[in-house]
């Protein structure tokens, strides 16, 4: 198959155009919050969530009351199964709370209609992942356009063409993933989850598949998605070293916030 077939295809099949998905309207208080050009807050107050394992509530998260603003770079490290992803799928509205409520720009997500969840997930949040998510099917341009797409956007190759330049990697435009370095994959897939000028960034492990040297240059990449593109870097990772390039770092132990510090403080590396 042709990638620029799959690319039309797969932007067919998920049907993610102008139109919401559910079909609802959405409300005066969504219209309001669309109208917002930027996340400039993000807010869990109380927050807690359980999962069901054979009928047994599983907790994940207890009373987690956080707050982060616009151009924020933020860690989140502990163990294994300490609630970190856990906290990342709620901010992004991918999960929602047992109870508590989850906060952007004052909205609360439980309260968002199918259809704006779905505008809030395609536009004002990004996702990155430790395994990179590229479709192999799909060129380097073509796994960054594909999000552009699915919003509708009319110069959607123009724009994927700017994010490939911002993370060094518009000489690789047509390359497939499989010709790529991991390191490179994964600033494909930071430029992919630039598309669409997100608010809000999300980032499960970015460095874990990756070598020293090219999790410094990730590292450095995040921190210039903060600071130029005034978007809230909320990451989860075991490394402390990678909590150097951070303003914050919020330890979690058994979904619980262990503490939350400044990242200056604790490292002396900023």
């Amino acid at each position: 198959m042709k990638p620029n077939r799959s690319l039309h295809h797969l932007s067919k099949t998920f049907n993610f155009g102008h139109a919401a998905v559910s079909g609802k309207a959405d409300c005066a208080e969504e219209a309001w919050f669309w109208e917002t050009e930027n996340v400039g807050s993000l807010r869990l107050e109380h927050v807690s969530k359980d999962y069901v394992t054979e009928g047994n509530a599983v907790p994940a998260l207890h009373d987690v009351s956080l707050e982060f603003r616009a151009g924020e770079f933020v860690v989140l490290v502990g163990r294994s199964g300490c609630g970190k992803s856990t906290l990342l799928n709620l901010a992004g509205a991918m999960d929602f709370p047992t109870s508590g409520t989850v906060w952007l720009d004052e909205m609360s997500t439980s309260t968002l209609s199918d259809g704006a969840l779905t505008r809030v997930r395609r536009e004002k949040v990004g996702f990155i992942f430790q395994s990179f998510q590229l479709l192999p099917t799909l060129s380097v341009i073509e796994n960054v356009e594909l999000p552009l797409m699915l919003a509708g956007q009319s110069q959607a190759r123009n724009t994927a063409s700017e994010r490939l330049r911002w993370v060094e990697m518009d000489s690789y435009a047509n390359r497939m993933p499989y010709q790529l370095s991991g390191g490179q994959m994964q600033r494909v897939a930071i430029a992919r989850a630039l598309a669409n000028a997100p608010s809000l960034l999300l980032a499960d492990e970015p460095t874990g598949n990756l070598d020293n040297a090219t999790s410094e240059v990730i590292l450095a990449l995040l921190r210039r998605i903060a600071d130029e593109m005034r978007a809230i870097v909320l990451m989860a990772t075991h490394s402390l070293e990678a909590a150097g390039k951070a303003d914050t770092i919020v330890r979690l132990q058994d979904g619980r916030v262990q503490s939350v510090s400044s990242a200056e403080k604790l490292t002396g590396m900023r």
